[in-house]
This record gives C-alpha cells, structure tokens and sequence, in this order.
C-alpha cells in the first residue's frame, strides 16, 4: 500500500512578524532573547549572538519551529517520505501559497496558525479553490490549527477593557504572553471561504490530573470515522488553549470531535463564568461537508512540548497511518 505524504504549512509571514517593532508588546512573538530572560536558565545553548539570532526570526527558527521537529521525525519515518515543510511568506518576502505546486502529491495537510492576526494573512481565490480540490478526494485530510487569540476585546467597552485582559491573563498564567495575542488569520479565513466559519476565542488554561499529566478529553468516539482518537486519552497541557467557536453553516457542517476540560483551579474566566468547564478542542468534518477530512484543532497538537506526548504520538500515528478511502470523486 503507498504511505502517506505529509507537508506542514507554517501560517506566518516572516518578514511581517520578524518587522514587529520590539517596544510594542502586544500581537507579536518574543524575541528569542526575551524569551530567554523571561525563562532563564531554560535556552541558554541558545545565547551566543554569533550564531543564534536573538531576535523574533531566531525565536521562530530556534524555538518555535523546533516544537514541531519531534511530529515531522515521527511522520518521516512512518511514511519513508520526508515531510515537506513551508513557510508562507520567507525572509526575503516570497510568497507560498496554498497550492499544487507544493502540494499536488500531498494526501495530509496541516496547517499550523501561528500567523499573527495583526499581519493579516488571508486565503487567496486560488488558495480557496485548491483547498476544496483537495478536500474532493476522499482520502485527503486537511487539519487547520488557528492558535489563541488573548486579550481580544472588540466586544466590551473601552473602560472594562483592562480590567477584562488581566482576567484572562490571570485564568491563563503564562506571564511570557502579552495582554494581547492574536494568531490564526489563514485558518480563519479558510474555513470561512469553505463556508465554515469557525473563531479560536480565547486562551484558555487546560486542566490535569493530580501527577501532572493532562485531564482525559471528552472523545466522540462514535462519530471518529476513521479512528483518529483511538489510544488517544489526552492531549496536552499548552497553558492557553482556543475553544473553537463555530458559527453560521459550521454548527452543521463540522461536529465536535473532542472536548477538554479547564482547570478548575485556575482564577475565572470571561468563558467560564456560565459554568464553561470544557472547551471544543477538536473539530471534524460532518458526513455530507466534504468527500475528504477537515479537521480544526489548535497548532500545538504537533508540539512536543506541552506534555501529553504519549497520547498526542498515538493521535499523530493514526493520522499518519490512517487506512485508504478511495479515489477522487
């Protein structure tokens, strides 16, 4: 049987989110030498200027984009293909787009959102028409992972506002994270052009057990059509996770998949406080949306570390290894 091909498209644009300017804190990532001040001593293999970039293109390349090495090593050898990796938009501002070109003998796509919602990056007509092409093979799968969106406060007045990004700031506890942090904008607007709306509201502080490891989601199994939570008891402990919100033709076209549970110790939250003790972690497809899989989950389902690696190898294998449907429709 002929294995898997996989690529990982990484959302962002270098150029735009490397330009970040440093005084503003808000929508960007660290640089790499914030990142190591704030965790010291964690990172210091990484403080020598003459060879690491301290700033935000060294934390992409050195921290960020290393979170994922662990799944594409696992999926390389699964498959005997290497796993193409992409970047949206490189250093020198070339543009990749969704497309053929890159990725017309792929069958497992997965797209890590960590674009800054501030760069605005935006679905092509052409990206839209490759994306339903691919999802009109039965044996395709497509995972869109928008990240968190922290702090966002469109919908509240402007003398609540501090008042509320404290609150999620303190729900979440991660003081590495400014009181605003938008990611996902490719996602968004790909799921939208799919007519499947879908928001990742919020970070939201995942629960554990009492030795550590992550609670047990809350799986669907007799909707997994194809066994992709089978051996899969937990995700991981990402301390801000997005619960994701569908709206519109989304509340029929695409079904919760699983469910993790919010540390109930953590201080409340806008979201918890109608008595909220799970968010929609994992999202699928319904029977009639698409002849292929798309699936929406946050982007640190591919990391390696937030913990939970035991179950999340399981979930990466039967992606990988996921049994044939057929041919194109």
């Amino acid at each position: 049987m002929p294995k898997r091909k996989v690529a990982v498209y990484y959302a962002w644009s270098r150029v735009a989110e490397t330009d970040a300017p440093l005084p503003v804190i808000e929508n960007r990532f660290p640089a790499l030498f914030e990142s190591r001040r704030m965790l010291f001593p964690r990172f210091e293999e990484l403080s020598d200027p003459e060879r690491f970039d301290q700033g935000i293109a060294g934390f992409l390349d050195h921290i960020m984009k290393q979170n994922f090495t662990a799944f594409v090593t696992m999926a390389a050898a699964m498959t005997g293909h290497p796993v193409i990796e992409v970047e949206r938009v490189t250093d020198d501002g070339r543009l990749n787009p969704i497309g053929a070109d890159l990725f017309g003998d792929v069958d497992t796509l997965i797209i890590i959102g960590f674009d800054s919602l501030l760069t605005d990056q935006r679905a092509s007509a052409a990206e839209m028409d490759f994306v339903r092409g691919f999802l009109s093979t039965s044996d395709h799968l497509l995972f869109v992972g928008p990240h968190h969106d922290i702090g966002e406060t469109g919908d509240i007045p402007h003398d609540q506002v501090l008042a509320r990004r404290i609150a999620e700031f303190a729900h979440h506890g991660d003081r590495t994270i400014p009181p605003q942090q938008g990611f996902g904008g490719l996602g968004r607007s790909l799921l939208a052009g799919l007519g499947l709306p879908v928001e990742n509201r919020f970070g939201l502080h995942p629960a554990a057990l009492a030795d550590g490891r992550p609670a047990p989601i809350e799986a669907q199994h007799a909707i997994d059509r194809l066994s992709l939570l089978a051996g899969v008891s937990s995700f991981n402990l990402h301390p801000h996770l997005p619960h994701f919100e569908r709206r519109g033709d989304a509340l029929a076209g695409l079904e919760v998949l699983a469910r993790q549970k919010i540390d109930p110790a953590a201080p409340p939250h806008p979201f918890t406080a109608g008595g909220r003790t799970t968010f929609d972690a994992l999202l699928q497809s319904s029977t009639d949306a698409f002849p292929g899989t798309l699936l929406v989950g946050d982007a640190t389902l591919w990391s390696s570390t937030a913990g939970g690696l035991e179950s999340l190898h399981a979930f990466w294998t039967n992606v990988v290894q996921r049994p044939r449907r057929g041919d194109r429709l």
